[in-house]
Parts: structure tokens; C-alpha cells; sequence
């Protein structure tokens, strides 16, 4: 059996944190790892092979068995429902998804447009509100769209609500909060079940430290 295990992150704040849970649940992961530009990382002493990833593509490669574990956030996971098993929260990177948009701006009267990075999830919270829209999609900066008149809303993620406020823009509503998970190919889980149990044990181990810390 391969015990060599692969694990896909994405790069930015979400990797440096969970690195930093790894560390402290006791794989030596070296600190100039934080710092590498390379794709793909081997770090033999803890015989753990890296996927340095999109956020959104941390849970193609999962799914598609190319990692066996995956560190993405919940926000990927709503948005992309791959099949995959979600194993953990490790409370880190926390932010939420939220309505945003010009203040005191009035709405179309007829499917007033929304832009998002989040199409699947702008969409069934809409429906969810009994409220038709036109899904406009996004890539980056999403913040653009009510100030040159591409939409009239945006969803997307907030964290201090500093980058909205910089904008003009003001929180409307509040979707969803977000946390960064643990997602495991299910095949992967069938031939590594051990080793990746014991990842979750150890991880899990220092988040409840985290939390009780607090």
C-alpha cells in the first residue's frame, strides 16, 4: 500500500493556517514550506506529498483521487457539491458570505441582477427568499460590479468588512458563516483509512485545544 499521503491546499491565508495546525499536531512540516513557490511539495519526514492549489480546484483534485485529502472552505463546498467526505471543521480562516451592494440604491424592479463568485449559492439563497435574480458571474473583484453599474448586489465573502466599506458598499444581509474543513476522497478513505484517521484525530486534537484556549 502507498503510505505516502497527498493533501491539496490552497495558497494564501488558508495554507499558512492549516500548515500551522500540522505543525502542531505534530508533523514536521519545515517553515520554508510557507514560503515555496513550487506546485508540488514532498516533505519526506512526514511522508506527506503537497498539491498547492486554487481554492476552488482543491476539491476537483479530491474528488478526482489526485489528492486524498483536501483543506478547502466551506464556501468551495457549497458552491462546487463534489463528491467527497467533509471530516472536519478546523475553525480556522473564519468569514461569511453576505448580500452587499450601494447604499440606499433602489432595485430593478423585475430579477434585479446579482454578481457573485458564487452562482449555485447566490441562486438558492435568492430562491430561498422567494425573490427571482439574474446571476451575473464573477471571477475577482466582485466589488466593481454595483459601482459601474454591472449588477445590483453582490455575494460574496466578508471577512473584517474592510474591503466593502473601502468600496462604499455596505452588508445587506447575511448568508452563511464559513470555516475551513478537512474533505477526504472516498476511495482514498477505503485504502488509507488509518493514516488519515489518525490525521483527523491529531487535527481535531489541536482545534479543541484552539477552542478551549480561547
Amino acid at each position: 500500500m502507498n503510505s505516502v499521503l497527498t493533501i491539496a491546499m490552497p495558497k494564501g491565508r488558508i495554507f499558512e493556517e492549516a500548515a500551522e495546525l500540522l505543525r502542531r499536531a505534530g508533523y514536521p512540516l519545515p517553515h520554508e514550506f510557507d514560503e515555496s513557490r513550487k506546485l508540488i511539495l514532498f516533505i519526506e519526514e512526514a511522508n506527506m506529498k503537497f498539491i498547492l492549489a486554487k481554492p476552488m480546484d482543491v476539491v476537483t483534485y479530491v474528488e478526482h483521487g489526485v489528492a486524498d485529502v483536501g483543506i478547502a472552505g466551506k464556501d468551495v463546498m457549497l458552491e462546487e457539491e463534489r463528491d467527497v467526505y467533509e471530516v472536519l471543521d478546523l475553525n480556522i480562516s473564519q468569514c461569511y458570505l453576505a448580500v452587499a451592494g450601494l447604499p440606499n440604491a433602489k432595485l430593478q424592479d423585475v430579477a434585479p441582477k446579482v454578481a457573485t463568485k458564487y452562482p449555485n449559492v447566490a441562486s438558492g439563497y435568492f430562491r430561498e427568499q422567494g425573490e427571482q435574480v439574474e446571476i451575473i458571474k464573477l471571477n475577482g473583484s466582485i466589488e466593481l460590479a454595483p459601482l459601474i453599474g454591472l449588477a445590483d448586489r453582490i455575494v460574496d465573502i466578508v471577512s473584517s468588512g474592510q474591503t466593502l466599506k473601502e468600496n462604499g458598499l455596505v452588508e445587506l444581509e447575511r448568508i452563511v458563516d464559513i470555516t475551513t474543513r478537512v474533505i477526504v476522497n472516498p476511495v482514498s478513505y477505503r485504502v488509507k483509512h488509518e493514516i488519515i484517521d489518525d490525521l483527523v484525530e491529531r487535527l481535531s486534537e489541536v482545534v479543541t485545544r484552539g477552542e478551549g484556549e480561547q
